[in-house]
């Protein structure tokens, strides 16, 4: 993979932070940050590209009715978190 280089401007406690990790993990501050950048875009480019499929679903009347909707987060406030998460 090709690389290329580019410059950005972080707060200085951040730096100073990125610096330790990167010293105490062995590794670069570099890959470090090159790292962080790859896993921020391809979570957003996820996050955004299933927001446009939502839409056009919702677009083309595949919606869930707001009754069902509101139903469906009654039942979830009668049951506690736990619960909810073992389901």
């Amino acid at each position: 993979m090709s690389s290329t280089t580019f410059t950005i401007r972080v707060d200085a406690a951040v730096k100073r932070r990125l610096d330790k990790l990167a010293k105490s993990t062995g590794r670069s501050r570099s890959l470090l940050a090159a790292e962080a950048i790859s896993e921020y875009v391809a979570a957003n480019e996820w996050q955004v590209a299933g927001i446009k499929r939502a839409m056009a679903s919702i677009d083309l009347g595949e919606g869930i009715p707001r009754e069902q909707v509101k139903d469906l987060v009654r039942a979830w406030a009668d049951v506690s978190p736990v619960a909810r998460m073992k389901r």
